[in-house]
């Protein structure tokens, strides 16, 4: 059986990235978009109400369930920043590249001991729009940002979240292995986990 989840996202990376990891669940992950569905403002404080503004809009107009991430990524030596504006970081209409590109200038100068940072990701399960108990999964993955971009994969800061114990930054990796360490995928992974007891 071949069930039609709404992933509520525009981001093809993270399309890409999900369909991958539900695939084994006979599970179709379709972007919002696909739907016609509208962005909606995220307008929480939280990457977890961020989360659930999001779910709950693409459930409530398409009638699927639905799972939404509020990810971002957390700079210890800039308090936390860019954190939940991370995609926005540079401006609204901001691409990965300006993001990039900011981050690199506010850290300039800094030493490396002091570039540590992290990146979150919050998924949130909703089987439908008011569903009053959503399964809420988080994910954390350390890293320190590098002085310069490296790789070609992934997508949003990766080519500069350089990972110690791989010698290499997030956009280095192959796509199993960022799978295997990634937050999305640690998030998933207790998605996965949880939806097999609440699904039997």
């Amino acid at each position: 059986m071949n069930t039609k989840w709404v992933l509520a996202t525009g981001n093809e990376g993270k399309v890409k990235e999900m369909s991958q990891l539900l695939n084994s669940f006979s599970i179709e992950v379709l972007a919002q978009s696909y739907f016609d569905v509208s962005e909606v403002a995220e307008t929480g404080s939280t990457f977890v109400e961020n989360a659930i503004i999001k779910a709950r809009h693409a459930s409530k107009i398409t009638g699927l369930p639905a799972i939404a991430d509020d990810s971002g990524l957390e700079v210890d030596f800039l308090k936390g920043e860019p954190g939940i504006y991370s995609a926005r970081f540079a401006g609204e209409k901001a691409c990965d590249q300006d993001n990039i590109n900011l981050l690199l200038e506010r850290l300039k100068g800094v030493d490396a001991t002091l570039r540590q940072a992290r990146f979150q990701c919050v998924l949130v399960y909703m089987r439908h729009a008011d569903d009053p108990t959503p399964i809420i999964c988080q994910g954390t993955w350390e890293g320190r940002i590098s002085t310069e971009a490296h790789g070609e994969n992934g997508f949003g800061y990766d080519p500069i979240f350089w990972l110690e114990s791989e010698h290499c930054t997030s956009a280095q990796l192959s796509a199993q292995r960022k799978r295997e360490l990634s937050h999305r995928g640690q998030a998933l992974a207790q998605l996965i986990k949880k939806l097999k007891v609440q699904l039997g």
